[in-house]
C-alpha cells in the first residue's frame, strides 16, 4: 500500500516536470508516467540490481522514442536530456523509500525521514523569519537565510531525538544527531535543486495539485533528495544503539 500511495506521486510528480520542461510533449509525459511509476515497484522482485537494469530499459526506449519523434533537431538534445532527469530525479530517487520500508525497522526510518523533513523545514522557516539576515543562496532562492538553514539543522537533531525517546529507541545518539545533520543538510539542497529547476523553465510552482501549496514536487523536493542518503546510511552504518 505504501508503494502504491508513492507510484501515485510519481506519476503526477512526472506529469508535472514535463509540463514545465516538455510542455508540449502530452504523448511522452503519458508514456513516462506510466513507465516511470513501474520503477516504484522494482524492490519487489527481490534483486536491486533489477533498479539499473529497469532504469537502462527506459534511457533506451526513450531515446528511441525521441529519436523518431523528433520535431527540430536542435532542440532533441535537450529534450532528450530532460526525458532522462525526469526519470532519474522522481522515481529512481523515490524508489528508495520502498526499499528502505523493506529494511530492518523499516517503518521506524520511514518516520525519522519524515520527522527530519518536517522538523528541518518548520525550523528553518521561524528561525529565517525572527532572525535572517545572510542570504543562503539568493541566485536560486532569494529568500532563504543562512540563520535559517542552521535553525533547521537544529530542528532536524530535534526531531531525531524525538524518534529517539519516543518509538525508536534502537536509534543511538550519534545515528541521531548524523542522520539529522546529513539528511537534514539534503533535504535543503533538493529543496533548492527543485527552485532552481522552476527558475530554470520560469514558473513559479511545479503544479497545482494542492491549492496554496503548489504540486506534488513542491511538496517532495526535500524528501526526494533525502530518500537514498537515508536507505544507504542505513544500509552501511546503521548497527543499532550501542
Amino acid at each position: 500500500m505504501f508503494a502504491c500511495l508513492l507510484a501515485v506521486f510519481v506519476f503526477i510528480g512526472i506529469h508535472e516536470f514535463y509540463r514545465m520542461a516538455l510542455p508540449d510533449r502530452t504523448v511522452e509525459a503519458w508514456l513516462a508516467a506510466t513507465c516511470g511509476t513501474a520503477l516504484v515497484f522494482i524492490p519487489f522482485l527481490g534483486d536491486h540490481h533489477h533498479a539499473l537494469a529497469g532504469v537502462a530499459l527506459l534511457f533506451l526506449a526513450f531515446a528511441l522514442l525521441f529519436l523518431f519523434r523528433v520535431r527540430e533537431v536542435a532542440d532533441a538534445a535537450r529534450e532528450i536530456a530532460y526525458a532522462m532527469l525526469a526519470f532519474l530525479y522522481i522515481p529512481f530517487l523515490l524508489m528508495h523509500l520502498v526499499m528502505l520500508r523493506q529494511t530492518a525497522f523499516g517503518s521506524q526510518w520511514l518516520l525519522v525521514l519524515m520527522l527530519i523533513v518536517m522538523t528541518n523545514d518548520s525550523a528553518a522557516y521561524y528561525t529565517g523569519s525572527a532572525f535572517g539576515k545572510h542570504r543562503l543562496y539568493p541566485l536560486v532562492s532569494p529568500r532563504k537565510s543562512i540563520e535559517g538553514s542552521l535553525g533547521g539543522l537544529a530542528g532536524s537533531i530535534g526531531g531525531t531525538l524525538i524518534a529517539k525517546f519516543g518509538f525508536f529507541h534502537q536509534l543511538s545518539f550519534r545515528d541521531a544527531v548524523l542522520t539529522a545533520v546529513f539528511i537534514g543538510i539534503l533535504g535543503q539542497a533538493g529543496d533548492l535543486f527543485e527552485s532552481l529547476l522552476k527558475r530554470s523553465f520560469g514558473v513559479k510552482d511545479s503544479g497545482t495539485v494542492i491549492p496554496g501549496h503548489g504540486g506534488v514536487l513542491d511538496r517532495l523536493d526535500s524528501i526526494i533528495f533525502a530518500a537514498p542518503a537515508m536507505y544507504y546510511y542505513v544500509i552501511y552504518f546503521f548497527k543499532g544503539a550501542l
